[in-house]
């Protein structure tokens, strides 16, 4: 995927002034310590691929110098909300611009690896609780008097447009899609057999939850079409023809 890039707050929905939540979760010297040890073993001993290095059986760490530091957060906000299995966080921090958050492995298998195999009965299941996930999504609320945002109640990010300054660039952008846009709607906004991790018939983790927010209410479907390219016909839940 691109570069991804901030969309400023539109001033029309502004957030609130009282001072915005920590981004940082059990951030204390020992597991700062324990975190920044444990990446430079095992950098030392296994080539590093991607921004995922894997601890044990049970814990990851995910590092990345890309502007999402609430992704940590959004996974407590949604494990807090709502029934949505998320990884859980056992610290985050972000020094000098690089994030760092110590999480949950979820056992399984991601989704992408045997969706064409899956018959249509397992493909069935799979939707069916991947659409109850989306309807409690959708059903959180935005906090009052605030629009188009995470849930610390800064900046979106997507994962192919530029940085958006103000409301009439943000206007300007979705002019032809205002016809169908409501109020903002609470988006994982890179929902894809990509990032969902499954255990037989059972989705058991949703990942990579940096892009999610309150987005306009068509971002999640026109979102992924745009960043991954998808100029071809697409059936049910990432496959294309």
């Amino acid at each position: 995927m691109g570069s991804r890039r901030s969309i400023i707050l539109p001033a029309s929905a502004p957030t609130n002034t009282q001072s915005k939540p920590s981004l940082d979760v059990n951030n204390t010297p020992l597991r700062r310590l324990f975190v920044l040890a444990t990446i430079r073993i095992l950098c030392r001993m296994i080539p590093r691929r991607g921004p995922v290095l894997m601890v044990s059986k049970n814990l990851c760490i995910k590092v990345g110098f890309l502007k999402q530091p609430a992704e940590a957060v959004t996974m407590q906000f949604i494990a807090k909300h709502t029934s949505i299995p998320v990884p859980k966080v056992y610290c985050a921090f972000e020094p000098k611009g690089c994030k760092y958050i110590l999480m949950e492995r979820v056992e399984g298998h991601i989704l992408k690896d045997d969706w064409l195999e899956r018959s249509a009965e397992s493909k069935g299941k799979i939707l069916a609780q991947l659409k109850d996930m989306i309807d409690q999504l959708r059903r959180i609320p935005p906090p009052s008097g605030q629009g188009i945002s995470n849930v610390a109640g800064g900046a979106l990010f997507d994962g192919y447009g530029g940085e958006i300054e103000d409301a009439s660039d943000a206007n300007r952008l979705v002019e032809w899609h205002n016809q169908y846009c409501g109020k903002p709607t609470f988006t994982h906004g890179d929902l894809s057999i990509l990032n969902i991790i499954a255990r037989g018939d059972k989705v058991v983790g949703i990942i990579d939850w940096e892009t999610a927010g309150w987005w306009p209410e068509y971002w999640e479907y026109t979102g992924n079409i745009l960043v991954r390219g998808m100029a071809t016909r697409t059936t049910s839940f990432g496959e294309t023809r």
